[in-house]
């Protein structure tokens, strides 16, 4: 009998940076992308190494002094925007009753997000269909404690959306609560900063993920609304993410939220059976005298 295999995550993760753009980009910039391990074969993913820790440790010596074009920065400023910005709850934005805060580092929080994005994007097989999704809920947790092992705090988060006011769900654990979930990363990918005019980094957003019956209930846009007040704390210019060409009603949802089209995968793509994507940016509001208190 022929053997199945779970179908991979087809999230579009952080790309590890080639050395050219390692080269091109600003030398004071703190921090590089985290990566995913190979082993669980998730789209865009990078192996990590003893290497990218060194690197990550160099980059985060305290005095690193980022250049203006960077919007620089330090490990106080982060702390002072990010408290400026959350609220008394700890949410980075509320839609709809919906609120979206950080994903806290804890076991049954994580597996709760895996087990959210597990449900988004599982392919049901024909045979063996739970077993199929045990493993590549398994895989999508394990990349994301690889994810947040191996990302400076500054550089990569986890955002998960609950009922900001629960009021039927008084029973339930904090996090079973989550309904919601995105990936946000700083990356610095060369073929798509030459769209991003003056930025040497760009704030991605990847996994995007609701429970199947919590769709068309703003869930997504209340996750959006935080991914850019994340953007906005980590002092970034450009929102960056990818979604599927023929997918409508995503393209519907980030075009309403501000996203525009600036490139898309060429045509050979679907010559090997892979669906088209484009790539959409949106340029945050920050001015210039915000730039320079910084």
């Amino acid at each position: 009998m022929a053997v199945l295999r779970a179908p991979p995550l087809l999230l579009p993760q952080p790309l590890s940076p080639s050395s050219s753009s390692r080269s091109s980009r600003c030398p004071n910039c703190r921090g590089v992308t985290a990566g995913i391990p190979s082993r669980t074969r998730i789209h865009g993913g990078g192996s990590g190494g003893g290497a990218r820790k060194r690197h990550l440790a160099s980059r985060r010596r305290p005095g690193a002094a980022g250049a203006p074009s960077c919007l620089p920065a330090t490990e106080d400023g982060v702390a002072a925007a990010g408290a400026e910005r959350e609220d008394e709850d700890g949410y980075l934005a509320r839609e709809a009753g919906w609120g979206v805060r950080q994903m806290g580092r804890i076991g049954e929080e994580m597996r709760r997000v895996a087990q959210v994005q597990a449900e988004a994007f599982h392919v049901p097989v024909a045979l063996f269909n739970d077993f199929f999704f045990d493993f590549f809920k398994a895989e999508v947790l394990s990349a994301l404690i690889y994810r947040v092992r191996n990302s400076p705090p500054d550089r990569y988060a986890c955002l998960v959306t609950e009922e900001a006011e629960p009021t039927t769900q008084l029973s339930q654990a904090p996090y079973e609560k989550i309904v919601g979930v995105v990936d946000c990363t700083v990356q610095h990918e060369e073929d798509i900063l030459k769209h991003l005019q003056g930025a040497n980094e760009y704030l991605y957003v990847s996994g995007i993920a609701v429970l199947p019956s919590f769709r068309r209930r703003k869930v997504g846009t209340a996750l959006l609304k935080a991914c850019e007040a994340l953007g906005l704390q980590w002092r970034h210019r450009f929102m960056v993410l990818r979604a599927y060409e023929d997918d409508d009603g995503a393209r519907g949802l980030y075009a309403k939220a501000g996203y525009r089209v600036v490139s898309r995968d060429p045509d050979w793509v679907t010559w090997v059976g892979r669906r088209r994507r484009v790539v959409m940016i949106k340029e945050l509001p920050i001015h210039d005298n915000q730039i320079e208190q910084q």
